[in-house]
């Protein structure tokens, strides 16, 4: 896919305080043709880091209308792997993994499935990013994944 140019970047981060704990995620989806670009973010009470992670990437997919070619910016290496290396292998046993020898369930399989289907409507480019390096877009998806769950913790009573 690398001579396809694509035609949206897709920018995610998610982010928790505590694993588990109160999560938040955010995206930037940029349309470098028109220079259009769509910011969102929310949060959950009680979830984990992969989890925000996930979702940041189904909340960003699931605006596309149409099949498209999407590099998918991220500092999540369990996105980006599970994505290109493990979803293959995990539908062909049941949506489970091995663990010491035996199948059992994978986490965040409702989340890993909303973003098999998704992602099968696309062709999807996974460009690492180091978290906290100065990348200008990860950085604003960190700042608004944790402003996400500290609304949500300031609007809850929690400290």
């Amino acid at each position: 896919m690398d001579e396809v140019e694509a035609e949206v970047v897709l920018f995610t981060d998610g982010a928790c305080s505590g694993n588990p704990g109160p999560g938040g995620w955010a995206f930037i989806l940029r349309h470098p043709g028109s220079g259009r670009e769509t910011k969102d973010s929310g949060a959950e009470r009680d979830t984990t880091n992969n989890r925000m992670e996930l979702t940041a990437v189904v909340m960003g997919l699931s605006l596309l209308k149409r099949p498209t070619v999407v590099e998918l910016v991220t500092d999540s290496k369990y996105v980006g792997t599970g994505l290109s290396e493990w979803l293959p292998r995990w539908k062909q046993q049941g949506w489970k993994r091995k663990e010491n020898g035996r199948l059992v369930p994978i986490k965040n399989e409702d989340l890993w499935r909303d973003l098999d289907r998704l992602a099968g409507s696309h062709r999807i480019r996974f460009s690492y990013v180091a978290g906290h390096s100065g990348h200008p877009e990860n950085e604003e998806c960190d700042r608004l994944a944790v402003e996400a769950y500290k609304q949500l913790q300031r609007g809850a009573g929690m400290t």
